[in-house]
């Protein structure tokens, strides 16, 4: 399997620093920004969802393709429109699918483009279809609570949706990784909306600003310097493969520390190690494949290269694919 092309679609709206600063004139933003590596991020408007953006990311795709060679759309979101049915039903209705398409959902996050990527492979390698469309969508801005400083600062919404095909003369995915921590979970997390911890009046006035993302930065950060950078080197010891024989890493553009850290212990050069963070912040699902698409078209990954992709985060997860490209 093979990635035959990416689109992505970003909010209209910016919010850069100096706006949050006009804001909220008591933030220091230096220090944050030195971690984070954001300087602006795009923010769907109040009534635009996670959907609407996959929506137009779509229409970009079938410009160039035909929408009815489709054979399953795979929708990783966890801002989805309604508790049900999954929004992948809600975009084959949009775009006027063929019955015959299959369509689920997954909640995931900063790994979900990794897993989708497996699943995807696994799906085409079983005959179950030869197309497929992997979409990721999140609009986190909607879980953050406006006066936390450190997500505010660091996430920004997006979409993105990649064409997936059968390639019998390419290599495409030599070998997925994949990696739990659940008992982590509490590291990244939204407390109440779920029937655990329904959201209602009482809830939001009990508990405050439990309705929003809580995020322990250190915690998840001290996870991934741990966890993916072992990952990644098992993963290319078990397949004969150097760090000097990867063409390009794309890593989840978790927050500038982060991808920083990761490179120095892996010591790969920074023109093998992408970033795309500083205009559009942490994307979640989307960052992997917007910051890939991006590479492609700044021509740092070419048709045959060897690519090394990763996500860690909320889970708290961690997952990699070795494959050429």
């Amino acid at each position: 399997m093979i990635i035959k092309d990416i689109a992505y679609h970003l909010p209209d709206q910016v919010l850069t620093n100096e706006d949050l600063h006009k804001e909220n004139s008591e933030w220091s933003l230096d220090k944050v920004v030195e971690k984070s590596g954001v300087l602006q991020r795009h923010i769907a408007a109040p009534d635009e969802t996670a959907f609407d953006l996959s929506v137009v990311a779509c229409e970009k795709l079938f410009q160039k393709y035909n929408k009815d060679e489709i054979d399953g759309i795979i929708y990783c979101t966890q801002s989805p429109d309604y508790i049900m049915p999954p929004n992948s039903f809600l975009l084959h209705k949009k775009l006027e699918l063929k019955k015959e398409v299959f369509a689920f959902d997954f909640n995931h996050a900063c790994t979900g483009y990794i897993y989708g990527l497996a699943m995807a492979n696994s799906f085409i390698k079983s005959k179950m279809g030869k197309k497929i469309l992997l979409v990721t969508a999140d609009t986190y801005s909607k879980y953050i609570n406006k006066d936390d400083r450190s997500t505010r600062v660091l996430f920004g919404d997006g979409a993105a949706v990649s064409l997936l095909e059968d390639m019998v003369e390419a290599e495409g995915i030599i070998d997925v990784e994949l990696g739990s921590s659940g008992s982590g979970f509490k590291s990244f997390w939204v407390p109440t909306g779920g029937l655990r911890e329904p959201k209602n009046s009482a809830s939001a006035q009990e508990l405050k600003y439990q309705n929003f993302i809580e995020m322990d930065g250190f915690g998840v950060w001290s996870f991934i310097n741990s966890a993916a950078p072992k990952q990644i080197k098992k993963l290319l010891k078990q397949n004969g493969t150097q760090i000097s024989d990867v063409d390009q890493f794309v890593f989840h553009q978790a927050s500038l520390m982060t991808l920083e850290s990761i490179m120095k212990q892996l010591k790969i050069d920074s023109d093998k190690g992408f970033m795309n963070i500083a205009n559009i912040g942490n994307t979640v699902s989307s960052s992997i494949p917007i910051a890939l698409k991006d590479a492609v078209d700044q021509i740092r990954v070419k048709r045959g290269d060897k690519i090394v992709l990763a996500g860690f985060g909320v889970g708290l997860s961690y997952g990699t694919i070795l494959m050429e490209y």
